[in-house]
């Protein structure tokens, strides 16, 4: 089975490891001298940069006088990080900082989306995506152009999860988007085609920011992703902001961070058509693509 939560207990770990050693007074540099570590290694560790080892996470509950119950609880958890997701047998076919994003759009119970430029991913048509790999990456040998394209289709079965449930897909889309098409037209509009049919899911909302609807706040922020995680566990997730270039990508979850978004994405709501209005600009849209050829 795949497992959509590698990332999250790894996050989850890291903050548990900080509480405990926080509470018990000591400093990163104390509990380093204490393990023998590096001060660095504690940091990736509490800040869920990687996996660790049961035995390590005992070691530091241990240092900071935690309870057996504890820490057995936390090797547990440990275990859980080390888990592989899918993703990870892609190899250099995906970047490590998107398998981080990958790994916590599967945990999600609700993602949205706004898009300025492109369709994304998790609902492009396989010649959508074909185009854009083509266009980003023009070196790739077939082979390696597949793969990517293999990624982006293992991701979209993420909507028709059954156990656990599929999240809950919210996705705005600039109009710019639904006109700016693909070399070939007729491709451009199986794609928005398939945009219509992919909106009639239980449990995908899609909606058209149309061009006449102006600006809105935080305009500046560009395409973005918030990822909102289950909250009825212990020590919920916080909602997560992801937005990434060709170089890398950002993850903001301080409370200010997630605040401002959450206008952007409000000021959103606010303008973009609702869900029938925008399967009908969408379906006409088609047609225009179909008619041009």
């Amino acid at each position: 089975m795949d497992d959509p939560g590698s990332t999250v207990p790894r996050r989850q770990l890291g903050r548990y490891l900080r509480e405990l050693r926080e509470n018990a007074h000591v400093t990163v540099v104390a509990a380093a001298k204490e393990l023998e570590w590096s001060t660095p290694r504690i940091w990736r560790y509490e800040t869920g940069q990687v996996p660790m080892h049961p035995n390590d996470v005992e070691a530091m509950c241990r240092v900071y006088g935690a309870t057996p119950e504890t820490i057995q609880t936390m090797r547990s958890l440990a275990r859980e990080t080390k888990a592989h997701g899918w993703w990870h047998s892609y190899g250099e076919a995906i970047k490590d900082w998107f398998k981080l994003y990958v790994g916590l759009e599967a945990a999600a119970t609700k993602i949205r989306k706004y898009e300025a430029d492109l369709v994304p991913g998790l609902l492009q048509t396989v010649e959508y995506m074909r185009e854009v790999i083509a266009l980003d990456q023009p070196d790739l040998s077939e082979v390696e152009r597949q793969a990517k394209v293999d990624i982006r289709l293992r991701r979209q079965r993420l909507l028709a999860r059954a156990v656990p449930r599929a999240p809950y897909l919210e996705v705005i889309l600039s109009e710019a988007v639904l006109r700016r098409p693909l070399r070939d037209r007729l491709a451009m509009a199986r794609q928005l085609d398939a945009l219509v049919v992919t909106s009639e899911r239980h449990n995908v909302n899609l909606r058209v920011l149309p061009l006449r609807a102006g600006l809105f706040r935080w305009g500046d922020t560009g395409a973005f992703t918030m990822l909102d995680f289950p909250i009825d566990v212990r020590e919920p997730e916080p909602t997560t902001i992801y937005m990434d270039g060709p170089c890398g990508a950002v993850y903001l979850d301080k409370p200010h961070e997630i605040q401002t978004y959450e206008e952007a994405w409000r000021s959103l709501s606010e303008r973009a058509l609702d869900v029938d209005d925008s399967r009908e600009l969408i379906t006409a849209i088609a047609k225009e693509m179909t008619h041009e050829t």
